[in-house]
């Protein structure tokens, strides 16, 4: 698995952006955001139990995100059209601000290592910051879901550029090395 340091690959897929008429797909490609900070998580497949779960809580989160100048981008191997599907048949995703992109040729998930054995994406989340360089990574078991909210504390802290002891949040003191050192 790619992990932080590593560039994020090239790629070019189709997303579901919208259940409007006419408006429901758009071609998303690594330059689409070019210059953002870009939160990529993927999920297993469409139309299962914990995945809508953690998709909602990343489309309710989805403003900040944005405030940070962040890009929210998720994925899986199911097609456009399913995806379009269940954001349809599915109250909670309906509304969704973000793409769902569709990695129905799994060559997105294949070089980012998230593939499992079965042919599906692992439960994978990655902050990437507007280089393009993986600042974080995390894969959770397939039944275990992720936390949105600390992705964004994750973020709040690299865009410090300072160093963020544990379980810091923003607006809180960062380290300073030098007071540290000097026992003042």
């Amino acid at each position: 698995m790619l992990t932080v340091g590593d560039k994020f690959p090239s790629f070019e897929l189709t997303a579901c952006v919208s259940l409007e008429s006419g408006k429901e797909f758009e071609e998303i490609n690594h330059k689409t955001y070019e210059g953002k900070w870009k939160i990529y998580f993927a999920w297993p497949k469409d139309f299962t139990f914990v995945c809508p779960t953690e998709i909602a809580a990343f489309g309710r989160l989805n403003d900040e995100f944005a405030d940070r100048e962040a890009q929210v981008l998720g994925f899986s191997g199911d097609s456009e059209y399913v995806h379009h599907a269940w954001r349809k048949d599915h109250t909670d995703l309906r509304d969704l601000p973000f793409p769902m992109m569709a990695d129905s040729r799994h060559e997105l998930m294949r070089a980012l290592g998230i593939e499992d054995e079965n042919g599906f994406a692992r439960r994978a989340v990655l902050v990437v910051d507007p280089s393009d360089e993986i600042q974080f990574t995390m894969v959770t078991a397939g039944s275990v879901g992720r936390n949105p909210r600390e992705v964004l504390r994750v973020l709040d802290a690299l865009q410090t550029d300072e160093l963020c002891p544990c379980n810091w949040n923003k607006g809180e003191d960062t380290l300073d090395p030098v007071t540290l050192l000097s026992g003042v």
